[in-house]
């Protein structure tokens, strides 16, 4: 695949960004993306799964279990995560289990998981560590030059919306985005496809218009059926640094035009994504 020159923008479908430059609305998806605070997840989610699994009567092994769990969570991953938990509570039922209402085993894993980012959350805000250590690099700078090129930014998130709210905040960044969307008990009316359906018909958007960002497959394929520009983000969030080859092998299945690493190179980024001269 090409690259911009000097950088590590990967251009996965030139072709479909020669009428770049006409941007005027940008959603963001939040972890992974955005925000570090929940890295880690995975190791969270997946492991709570399999030992419920293990309890029903006709389970596999844990190694396949692994890999079933872990197909399932990474498909739906950008979705809200409520539909994780109903995948989960169709397996246990498949075993002969009887399962709990997904939104039990979704308490279950938000219980586990701030046991593991209570820490991250709390620094936060007494300063104890800088929002820049829990922000994909180069994340507000990003959002700063949209701001500056008149972009209205908005955030969708498969977290439940209070915690996404409270943490943009954490982050320093919820001033940047004219909408903070996230899950929702309602969740059959809260999918990212209905947000930016709901976007593009309120301000009257063609797809040229609109781009996604995003570490999920989700959010990249509601962009292209929108009709939108699609930038993938395969961020290493582990390491804050460098591409993660698993993102970006689904984050191209999807239909990304773009992959990035992170946003250390906005301004490069920036300049591509609005200049309208042909590839």
């Amino acid at each position: 695949m090409p690259f911009l020159d000097h950088t590590d923008i990967e251009l996965i479908h030139p072709g479909t960004l020669r009428a770049r430059g006409h941007i005027r609305q940008a959603l963001f998806d939040f972890d992974g993306t955005l925000s570090l605070i929940r890295e880690g997840w995975q190791g969270v989610m997946i492991p709570m799964m399999i030992e419920i699994l293990l309890q029903t009567p006709r389970h596999e092994s844990a190694s396949e279990l692994r890999c079933l769990v872990m197909e399932f969570v990474e498909r739906l991953t950008g979705e809200q995560t409520i539909y994780q938990m109903i995948q989960l509570a169709e397996e246990v039922a498949r075993r002969g289990g009887q399962p709990a209402d997904p939104l039990e085993y979704k308490r279950q894993y938000h219980d586990r998981l701030w046991a593991r980012i209570e820490g991250r959350v709390t620094a936060l805000k007494s300063g104890q560590i800088s929002p820049a250590e829990m922000l994909v690099p180069g994340s507000r700078e990003f959002l700063e030059a949209l701001r500056a090129r008149g972009v209205t930014c908005a955030l969708a998130s498969g977290t439940d919306e209070p915690y996404v709210r409270d943490e943009a905040a954490a982050l320093g960044i919820a001033d940047y985005f004219a909408g903070i969307y996230g899950a929702r008990d309602d969740y059959r009316r809260a999918t990212k496809k209905i947000v930016i359906e709901q976007i593009m018909r309120d301000r009257g958007l063609s797809g040229p218009e609109f781009v996604v960002f995003g570490d999920g497959y989700v959010e990249i394929e509601n962009a292209k059926s929108a009709g939108g520009l699609a930038v993938g983000v395969a961020s290493n969030e582990a390491e804050r640094r460098g591409v993660n080859g698993w993102k970006r092998e689904r984050l191209i299945r999807a239909g990304a035009d773009v992959i990035v690493p992170d946003f250390r190179q906005h301004q490069e980024l920036t300049a591509y994504l609005f200049v309208e001269d042909p590839l």
